[in-house]
This record gives C-alpha cells, structure tokens and sequence, in this order.
C-alpha cells in the first residue's frame, strides 16, 4: 500500500483539467462554441480518421461549461484519491487513461458505423473505467478494504441510467470506459 503523502495525481489531473477549461473560457468557451473545444482537442470522428489520433487524449481534459466540468472533477476527487492509495500512482494513471482512450475508441467505432461526427469531450470515460475498478476492488478486497459495494454499484447505475436517459451524453465513452478500466485491473491482478 502507498504512503497518503504519495497521492497527487488525482489532483494533477483535476488541475490539468481546470487550467485547460480556464484558457477554454478565456478564447471564447466551449459550451455553446464546438469549434474552441476542437481547437482544444475535442474529438470528432472526422478529425481522428485524418490522423488526429492526439484527441484520443486531449479530449480528456476538454469540457463543456462549468457544470460539465464539476461533475466529472468531483467524481474523480471523490474516487481517485482512494484507487491511487490502492494501486498505486503508476497503475492509477495507467488504468485512467487506459480508460478514457478506451471509450474514444468506442465512440469513434460506434459514430464511424452510425456515420456521425459529433464533437467529444471530457473525462467521463476514465471515471466511468475507474468507476467500475472501484466496484471490482470493493467486491474482490472487501476484507481488506470498507467499501460500501452496494453504494459503488448504485452509483455506476444511476449513471448509466441517466446517460441512456439524457441524449446530449456520450454513452460510447462511458461504457467504453468502463469496459476498459475493468479489463485494465484485471489485467494488474493476473500479474
């Protein structure tokens, strides 16, 4: 187990995303301008086909307004923090960008198929793969750990629910990266 004094990358990743959503603000904002948050390294189906395989990881730290933003940071302060405790900095972001490129590829596969070119952004795929980490570290170490497994996998429901629900989100992303995170720290405990 790491020491807590050891725990920052959460916190570097939450100020990435607030100095990155601060200069968005500062040329123009993204929640009703698509073309600042391209500038920014939104992803668009169009936009990686040409090569611009780069978005797969700075669409991670581009959002759309403050509420967007707040969401996803709070859920990473209210769970990082404790997975990189666990697993550690380097399988933390491992498993973190693991994640949020895996639900790019999703998005871009489905939209490929679907013909679409949505603009994407956030880091609602990376949550969504440490989400579902958290639920397997709760099940798999619940001796070791107090998790609250039932309060885990309410959460990750309520959240799948409300993005089958509301349209405008990205729901590719979010269960690939689900799906991602959970291969991801399965992976770390065959090795």
């Amino acid at each position: 187990m790491n020491n807590i004094s050891n725990i920052y990358a959460s916190y570097i990743i939450i100020g990435i995303n607030f100095i990155v959503f601060i200069i968005e603000t500062a040329v123009g904002g993204s929640t009703t301008r698509t073309d600042v948050a391209i500038r920014f390294g939104a992803q668009t189906t169009s936009k990686l086909k040409s090569g611009q395989l780069y978005r797969l990881v700075t669409s991670m730290f581009v959002h759309f307004g403050v509420a967007h933003l707040a969401m996803n940071m709070y859920s990473l302060y209210a769970i990082g923090p404790a997975l990189e405790l666990i697993l550690g900095k380097t399988w933390f972001l491992i498993i973190y960008f693991v994640s949020g490129i895996s639900g790019n590829l999703l998005t871009w596969k489905v939209e490929s198929k679907t013909h679409k070119n949505t603009v994407s952004a956030g880091a609602s795929g990376a949550i969504f793969g440490l989400l579902g980490v958290y639920l397997v570290v709760a099940i798999l170490l619940k001796d070791q750990y107090n998790f609250h497994i039932r309060g885990i996998a309410i959460t990750l429901a309520i959240n799948i629910i409300y993005g089958l629900v509301n349209k405008r989100i990205n729901m590719s992303a979010h269960i690939g990266g689900l799906i991602g995170g959970v291969v991801t720290i399965f992976v770390l405990l065959l090795i």
